[in-house]
């Protein structure tokens, strides 16, 4: 699946203004968040549930074996980092994938859908974030 770049892409960009954020706009709340970087680690920890769930379905084995593993929070400095960890690997299980492979996502993330749609719904997430936190 080649358009999986424009998500590695999109998350690089996300990730580079977390980067290059001072403190105070890191630790600032935004809606639905203590903080911008809480923010950034709840988007960090669905891409890399997405990408669990996408690496199973390339594997075979029908999804995770395990339920979805929780994603770390190294702290506010790290937010960009961990979150672009998290976007290239679901950017690299989903190029793994056949076009039209069923991702059996968890429900709390929609539940199963084909690789296309998952990667639709990454980049909105991201995108949705970027506007979130200015």
């Amino acid at each position: 699946m080649p358009e999986a770049a424009s998500l590695a892409e999109a998350v690089d960009a996300l990730a580079d203004r977390f980067r290059s954020m001072p403190q105070s706009r890191l630790l600032g709340a935004v809606p639905g968040h203590p903080s911008r970087a809480a923010a950034a680690l709840a988007l960090a920890g669905r891409l890399a549930t997405a990408a669990q769930a996408a690496e199973g379905a390339a594997d075979g084995a029908g999804g995770p074996a395990v339920p979805p593993r929780e994603f770390p929070d190294a702290g506010a400095f790290a937010a960009g980092d961990q979150l672009a960890v998290a976007g290239h690997d679901l950017a690299a299980a989903l190029t793994a994938l056949p076009a039209q492979a069923l991702v059996p996502l968890p429900e709390p993330l929609g539940g199963p859908a084909a690789a296309p749609a998952v990667l639709a719904r990454a980049l909105a997430e991201v995108a949705a974030t970027a506007a979130l936190c200015g």
